[in-house]
């Protein structure tokens, strides 16, 4: 980028707003596509001939409206239209995301054990004190990562999950190593909270952001609960959709 923009200093527009304006018709024409990384703030200063500062406030302006997204680490991104994420009784990620043209993956991030508490016995109709895996997955969509999950099993009914996990990248695959062919959606409830500062660098999003947390219960094919999770969605790369 080594074409140097005029900008009307005397027009009563606000700088960062000219520059912010000059953004939004270049991503609009094309000359900048959706999920391409824009220039440096110092490329796009350099051209204009203003500081850096004046150039973050208009991305900053931008990604606030959902134009642009912030990968921390990676730089800022023309958003793309966000994956239309349907929740009913059968909701799978892989399944939802290539139904879509994008290609789905998942990486085992932790993993561990614990004895259920009140809240988690509660979940999975359990003791308390029962031992249970703790599972942490990121779910990725063409290199993107969208959502992050917690979820608990019963360590007895599914000693291998782990493993089975790390090797298919899938939760429905790991289940179905393990005996289980099928599995529904019994609840799924939805709140927003600005994201863990843990998840911060796993998502890619800047400090403060929101999320979308979502806590759902899956049952197996005799109505036993077998699996709680709890999920945290990039609120401007998801958009759920409850069908009826």
């Amino acid at each position: 980028m080594t074409i140097r923009t005029t900008l009307d200093r005397g027009a009563g527009i606000a700088i960062w707003r000219q520059i912010m304006e000059w953004l939004k018709a270049e991503i609009a024409s094309g000359a900048f596509e959706k999920g391409s990384r824009l220039p440096p703030e110092s490329e796009i200063a350099a051209r204009f001939g203003v500081n850096r500062h004046t150039v973050r406030r208009a991305i900053a302006a931008l990604t606030a409206e959902g134009v642009l997204r912030a990968d921390q680490g990676r730089g800022t991104f023309v958003a793309a239209a966000p994956i239309s994420y349907p929740i009913t009784s059968r909701t799978r990620f892989s399944e939802i995301v290539s139904g879509q043209d994008k290609a789905p993956s998942g990486r085992l991030i932790g993993a561990g054990t614990e004895e259920a508490d009140a809240l988690l016995a509660n979940w999975l109709k359990v003791p308390i004190g029962t031992l249970l895996i703790r599972l942490e997955t990121l779910r990725v969509a063409d290199g993107v990562p969208v959502m992050v999950g917690t979820s608990w099993f019963e360590q007895s009914r599914f000693p291998n999950l782990v493993a089975d996990y790390a090797e298919t990248g899938s939760i429905t695959r790991a289940l179905a190593k393990a005996g289980v062919a099928d599995y529904r959606r019994k609840e799924s409830r939805v709140t927003a909270e600005l994201v863990d500062p843990q998840d911060v660098a796993v998502l890619g999003v800047a400090s403060g952001q929101p999320v979308l947390v979502v806590e759902s219960l899956n049952l197996d094919a005799d109505g036993r609960p077998m699996q709680y999770t709890r999920t945290r969605m990039a609120a401007d790369r998801i958009q759920l959709v409850v069908e009826s």
